[in-house]
């Protein structure tokens, strides 16, 4: 977890059990941010820009990836309409809720 005190939660925090830990809008303290590491709490979800994870790429890379996954196809219709589909569903994947 690579919260950092100031974030703002954008979800609420669940304990395993369901229960509401941290409610949505509450604004991370150094307390809080220890308190969700010892219940082994791994991901959360913060307002703002999504920090960046080493090796892990952007948006922009992965349709560029895409792009060129389907290049050698591009006479072949229900190919095409399938990579249209990926693109559309990955786009939407990296939407905030």
């Amino acid at each position: 977890m690579q919260a950092a005190e100031g974030m703002v939660l954008a979800k609420e925090v669940l304990t395993s059990e369901g229960r509401i830990l941290c409610g949505k809008g509450t604004t991370l303290t150094t307390t809080i941010i220890e308190r969700i590491r010892k219940m082994d709490i791994s991901q959360i979800t913060v307002e703002g820009h999504p920090v960046q994870v080493e090796g892990e790429k952007s948006l922009e890379q992965e349709l560029r990836d895409i792009e060129k996954r389907f290049s050698q196809v591009k006479h072949v219709p229900p190919l095409m309409y399938i990579k249209k589909k990926i693109m559309q569903r990955k786009a939407a994947s990296r939407k905030a809720p």
